[in-house]
């Protein structure tokens, strides 16, 4: 069994480990090496991970195997009524030990704490990932594709899918 916390300032160089061993292995398939290593850099580095963190309002839970981190996952309100899955990795060896629904689960949660109301979480999630099917397996739908420019001449060719969060039943 997992724990899952909610992560604060003092956590970032452990979300910079487990990108460090989950990211790569995750796109090493689909996209380049240097677009890895821009990618790593510009969502992960420590000081970009406090700017979200701090200025940006994402809030990181990261899941524990007793005293190990295992996984981790953020989200961001973008609009009154719409909010991010930003990031949801798991350690590879823990992978299919239900935990990505584990994380899956405190995002929704969390969000439903933050926002009461009805709204919609919504996730980019690269064509190509292998992930895709999961996502669809826990309600989310496409809404639509987008190529985004990041820089330095990388593009993220993703599906924004989407879910559709409802108060919590009493």
């Amino acid at each position: 069994m997992f724990q899952i916390r909610k992560a604060d300032i003092a956590d970032i160089p452990v979300i910079n480990k487990l990108a460090w061993a989950t990211f790569p292995e995750t796109y090493k398939d689909i996209i380049s090496k240097e677009q890895i290593d821009y990618m790593m850099d510009w969502m992960y580095s420590p000081e970009n991970l406090r700017k979200q963190m701090e200025e940006e309002r994402h809030t990181y839970y990261i899941a524990y195997e007793e005293c190990e981190p295992a996984g981790y996952v953020s989200i961001q309100p973008l609009d009154k009524d719409l909010f991010e899955l930003q990031k949801i990795y798991v350690l590879p060896y823990y992978q299919k030990s239900h935990l990505g629904r584990q994380l899956f689960e405190q995002a929704v949660n969390a969000i439903r704490e933050l926002h009461p109301e009805p709204c919609l979480m919504e996730l980019r999630v690269n064509r190509n990932n292998r992930a895709l099917g999961f996502y669809e397996h826990m309600g989310m739908r496409k809404l639509r594709e987008d190529d985004f420019h990041i820089g330095n001449g990388f593009y993220m060719n993703d599906y924004i899918m989407g879910l559709d969060i409802l108060p919590a039943k009493d």
